[in-house]
């Protein structure tokens, strides 16, 4: 049924409904006709001008206790894409925004949603605002990120996602909640079962869309968007735009602010890049060595049989090391990264289920012991280090016959790397890694404190003590984390 269209008003947050398209299928006009080259991204052109950036958090419009709470956070500046998004956002614009993970995006969507929500009452089963993300573990990093700001303006917070309990979900809807943050499978399934309403949804946030297409979650996605009420606002942040999120932007997007900055891991300053060349015969020894420097590192391998063999042999070489992939449950991989957060494991091996919505504090290492599929990976890969202004090295090891592929994908990045020929137990390769050998010593990691599963209504802390979740239960997005692709 074609929803009729919504004139322009002041609408109920607070913000100006500047002509809001109707909800539904609709090609923005602000979007034009251009059309890029393929593979890659035409941004619309905004018709209304954005409103300036501002250089503080005391210049938005937001309430005293958002504000209070961001000091008590340490956040005392706001990053680029938040001072350049935020004006608008509050203003209750439609924002596209381009910024690499760790650039802040979380608050700059999450405090437009909080401050522009706050002092409403969510119905049970019917949501305020919705915050949409492809895996379990980008779910609950957001809530986390976000649950300090929530509780300052008295707002509800529920975690719907897969691979947790969903009767605990359910209740928490059915209780109320103003905000949802959700992968799509599970909002869906929770829907079907009449414990959740998209009716009153007026914000609707995409957090990395391009991982949405690429995991095969577009269906599901549009057709949540296409229940939200008409005329809401839309935000759509992601670390790449590309054709993939071309029909989102054209269909569900009116007039947005177009924001870009950090726009890949190749234009960090803080970040170093370096492909070594090994020799087959030599590769797992390095790979070895370099598991065993001090400090944390996150190796990628591209499937979960290659991510448990080499956790093993780096256990019984005296690493302590622990495995993440989509063969895990869900206890398991939060486990897991609890135990690599807080040092009890220095070596996360992981397939790209990690290269997405997974923050360390203190990492300054990633290395790609098998290279990833294609640039998009690499960069999200490499994300998990030099966030926030830190800084950091990736580092890929390259056999021979994967030179021509790997020189190929640097350039799709925009990348030039520092080459370098290596071998176990030389100094070049401590040099650039850290590497040594190891201590021979089998480990055995010791067991995490229990913990209580997660996944209903919002944490009972902030920052500290982060224990994320996230999404799995789709067939396509489980083959995909199997082998290697983002899941």
């Amino acid at each position: 049924m074609k929803r009729a269209h919504t004139p322009r008003t002041h609408d109920r947050f607070g913000g100006h409904d500047a002509g809001r398209r109707s909800g539904g299928p609709h090609r923005s006009r602000s979007y034009g006709s251009r059309r890029a080259p393929q593979g890659e991204f035409a941004p619309p052109k905004t018709v209304t001008p954005p409103l300036p950036a501002v250089e503080s958090f005391s210049d938005l419009v937001m309430s005293a206790g958002l504000l209070d709470t961001l000091g008590r956070e340490g956040v005392t500046a706001p990053f680029p894409i938040q001072a350049a998004t935020l004006p608008n956002s509050l203003a209750g614009r439609d924002v596209l925004g381009r910024g690499r993970t760790g650039s802040g995006k979380t608050l700059a969507f999450g405090l437009a949603v909080l401050a522009r929500t706050a002092g409403r009452r969510a119905e049970p089963r019917q949501p305020l605002a919705l915050v949409l993300v492809p895996t379990r573990e980008l779910a609950q990093q957001v809530t986390d990120a976000l649950t300090p700001y929530a509780r300052s303006v008295n707002l509800r917070l529920a975690t719907v996602v897969g691979g947790m309990p969903l009767g605990r979900q359910a209740r928490a809807l059915r209780g109320g909640a103003e905000v949802v943050v959700a992968t799509p499978g599970r909002l869906k399934d929770l829907i079907d079962r009449d414990d959740c309403r998209l009716d009153d949804v007026g914000i609707t946030v995409l957090d990395e869309a391009d991982q949405m297409a690429d995991m095969g979650f577009m269906p599901q996605v549009t057709a949540l968007l296409d229940q939200v009420r008409p005329g809401g606002q839309r935000m759509l942040f992601s670390a790449t735009l590309d054709r993939n999120v071309d029909r989102l932007v054209r269909t569900y997007l009116h007039d947005p602010v177009v924001h870009s900055v950090d726009p890949s891991a190749g234009a960090v300053t803080t970040m170093e890049h370096h492909v070594l060349h090994v020799h087959d015969a030599d590769k797992h020894r390095t790979t070895t060595e370099i598991a065993a420097r001090d400090g944390r590192v996150i190796m990628f391998l591209d499937t979960k049989h290659a991510v448990d063999r080499l956790t093993e042999h780096l256990l019984s070489s005296g690493v302590r090391a622990a495995a993440l992939h989509g063969g895990k449950s869900q206890p398991q991989r939060t486990r897991t990264l609890t135990q690599f957060k807080n040092g009890d494991v220095t070596v996360l091996v992981a397939t790209n289920v990690a290269a997405r919505g997974i923050h360390v504090d203190n990492l300054d290492l990633v290395v790609n012991v098998d290279p990833p599929g294609d640039h998009k990976d690499y960069l999200h890969r490499g994300g998990r280090t030099a966030r926030a202004g830190e800084s950091g090295s990736v580092v890929t090891l390259v056999t021979p016959g994967q030179r021509r592929g790997m020189s190929r994908l640097m350039m799709s990045a925009r990348i030039t790397p520092r080459i370098a020929q290596v071998r176990s137990g030389e100094a070049e390769l401590s040099r650039i890694t850290g590497a040594q050998a190891p201590s021979g010593v089998p480990v055995v990691v010791p067991a995490p404190r229990a913990e209580r599963p997660r996944g209903g209504s919002a944490p009972s802390r902030g920052r500290r003590g982060r224990r994320p979740a996230g999404e799995a239960g789709r067939p396509r997005a489980q083959r995909r984390s199997g082998s290697g692709s983002a899941a």
